[in-house]
């Protein structure tokens, strides 16, 4: 059973922080959704945790232990973060074949996940000729050649087409399901609202929430009045969180919905309506991050030969 754990994690380029105190834990046996805008820090703190690239302050463990000081890591850590990360010269099936070569690991796994990914028809193409979503279902290939119990993945949907996708999020829950300990990062957030148990969500490098994705979705309390300018402020200055809906509602994090309901009573403020609220992952993303612009990458955005099933 291995935890991710990333505590204080301070990292700089130049004079850009780009993570910055950054703290929390991934599970074994949960599938863990990173979540972030374009520019937030994401691949820069996975690269930290894979010892690809140096903290400036904090640290991050698998397992308790950096990546670099684990006992044979390609059986511990499966990885996928770049698409483009193989020779393209070299076949689908040369490629795995050298990373089962280099790892120790008999050439009968490399067929098997080549199978389990659905590219045993194409092993012997020259990965320069593979689609995007091709080349990602190589990396995933190659994640899982060791059997390992910890998988760390930057947005491996890309380039899927929906059958595709709902094949990964299907292999995906199955290995959490049976103890692994599934950390990925994505811009699909309808994805990630089927896909993830938990959800770790980070904005300017800083954490902006962690929790179980049930418990978040459910963190909110719709509120419908006329008075919506002095409302809030009377619940901002109780502690609470009041973000503006589309429809004009007020949505309410952080406070109970009874509170809610006294302190507009006592300030003679009618409320047309009070209720709990579920919220999808987007609207919740766009009030955890502000509205900070995220690019969702689908298959609309991509050209026939680039979107391919798993």
């Amino acid at each position: 059973m291995y935890a991710l754990e990333i505590e204080h994690l301070t990292k700089r380029y130049g004079h850009d922080v780009v993570v910055e105190d950054l703290s929390f834990t991934v599970h074994p046996g949960r599938v863990t959704g990173f979540l972030g805008p374009n520019g937030a820090g994401k691949s820069t703190t996975m690269k930290v945790l894979l010892d690809l690239a140096s903290a400036d302050r904090g640290r991050a463990a698998i397992g308790g232990k950096r990546y670099r000081d684990l006992r044979d890591p390609a059986r511990k850590v499966g990885v996928a973060l770049e698409p483009n990360a193989f020779h393209p010269g070299r076949t689908g099936r040369n490629q795995v074949r050298i990373l089962a070569d280099g790892a120790g690991i008999d050439t009968a796994r490399v067929e098997e996940m080549l199978q389990l990914v659905g590219l045993t028809d194409a092993a012997d193409r020259r990965v320069g000729a593979y689609s995007l979503g091709m080349r990602q279902r190589l990396g995933l290939a190659a994640a899982l050649l060791g059997d390992p119990p910890v998988l760390v993945l930057d947005e491996p949907g890309n380039g899927l087409d929906p059958k595709g996708i709902r094949e990964l999020r299907d292999l995906l829950r199955v290995r959490a399901a049976n103890g692994s300990t599934v950390f990925v990062s994505s811009h699909l957030l309808a994805e990630v609202e089927h896909l993830a148990d938990e959800v770790v969500v980070i904005n300017r490098g800083r954490l902006v929430v962690a929790g179980a994705l049930s418990d978040l979705q459910k963190a909110g309390t719709s509120v419908r009045t006329l008075s919506t300018e002095p409302l809030t402020e009377i619940l901002e200055a109780a502690g609470g969180t009041v973000q503006v809906r589309a429809d004009g509602d007020l949505l309410v994090r952080g406070l109970p919905i009874a509170e809610i309901g006294d302190r507009a009573c006592a300030a003679g403020i009618a409320l047309h309506e009070l209720a709990p609220l579920s919220g999808s992952l987007e609207e919740l993303f766009m009030g955890w991050t502000g509205g900070d612009e995220i690019h969702e990458t689908t298959a609309r955005g991509q050209t026939e030969k680039e979107v391919e099933p798993l």
